[in-house]
């Protein structure tokens, strides 16, 4: 099947990319970089907040599996979420639309759903309200009779580049390397997601997703401090500080002003702060059944992820 992939260069993106070709797909990988990243499949350098430029990509194309997003913890201009992680979105129901493309993918975050000890989403910061916009869109689309399916991944992480896309690896490398100040909510629930689960998950769904279910791929549902006493046991590395709210929050207030003065971005924000308070496990029974979709055991995926981390510090 030929398969547009938008944000195929970012973490994940990459991650099922390359699941497609190993299953025999033909990926048009349509990102901002495509022509640089060496992926394999057509690709595409655009934008997917041009509509034109989305719409040649999709051509001749049976599906799209739309994952561009602006995943970051700020930027100087709000409109940039909203155009990238809703307006998107919008794009491509419209050109599978009008192209007749039979299938979408659209690969959203736990974090445009409630969190588990909760019932209604939270809009805490840019990026999580402007997911949560583009999960009423896409809810919309599937009502109208749009062939969505609709994918939410866990905290994705696994080996590969410590980028935006992939928390846990920064983190790690971080921890290892005695620059990670400490941890804020360390006894709030995550689920974590080994990347390449989280890929085939993808492929899955392409062959055997129903339009208009939405299905989580998490994995291990533990509490951040989990994460590090594993790290500990396989490395000897201490357990790092916890950080209460309160210090949290005012550390939050104090790089938004100077990000506002200085216009760098803040490494924290209150609103950050806002969704480490909550838990925010993710229950998977729906696509294991449809799906078929495993999990990785979090001590074998933390391994080869430390594994990786070691071997890029040596």
């Amino acid at each position: 099947m030929k398969v547009l992939v938008t944000g195929g260069t970012g973490y994940l993106g990459q991650a099922v990319v390359r699941a497609l070709a190993a299953r025999g797909h033909e990926p048009t990988v349509f990102a901002r970089t495509a022509a640089a990243s060496g992926l394999p499949g057509r690709l595409v350098s655009g934008d997917v907040r041009d509509i034109d430029a989305l719409g040649r990509a999709a051509a001749g194309c049976e599906a799209i599996c739309h994952m561009a997003a602006l995943v970051a913890l700020w930027r100087p201009r709000r409109e940039d979420f909203d155009e990238v992680n809703v307006g998107g979105l919008r794009h491509v129901l419209q050109v599978a639309a009008a192209r007749g493309i039979p299938r979408i993918l659209y690969t959203s975050s736990f974090l445009a759903l409630p969190p588990s000890d909760g019932t209604a989403a939270l809009r805490a910061n840019d990026y999580q309200r402007t997911k949560v916009d583009a999960e009423r869109v896409a809810a919309e689309g599937a009502a109208a009779g749009s062939p969505i399916v609709r994918l939410y991944p866990g905290v994705v992480y696994g080996p590969g580049p410590g980028t935006e896309g992939n928390l846990v690896g920064r983190l790690l490398a971080d921890h290892l390397r005695g620059r990670l100040p400490g941890l804020i909510g360390a006894d709030h629930l995550w689920s974590y997601a080994y990347v390449d689960d989280v890929a085939a998950g993808h492929v899955a769904a392409l062959d055997r997703g129903r339009p208009g279910v939405a299905y989580r791929l998490g994995g291990a549902n533990v509490p951040q401090i989990r994460l590090f006493e594993l790290v500990r046991a396989l490395t000897g590395r201490a357990l790092p500080r916890r950080i209460p709210y309160g210090v949290a929050h005012a550390i939050g207030l104090a790089e938004e002003l100077r990000a506002r003065i200085f216009h760098g971005a803040p490494v924290l924000t209150r609103g950050t702060v806002e969704i480490f308070r909550h838990d925010w496990a993710l229950d998977s029974t729906l696509a294991a059944g449809d799906l078929g979709y495993t999990m990785t055991a979090l001590e074998d995926g933390l391994a080869r992820t430390l594994a990786a981390v070691n071997a890029t510090a040596a």
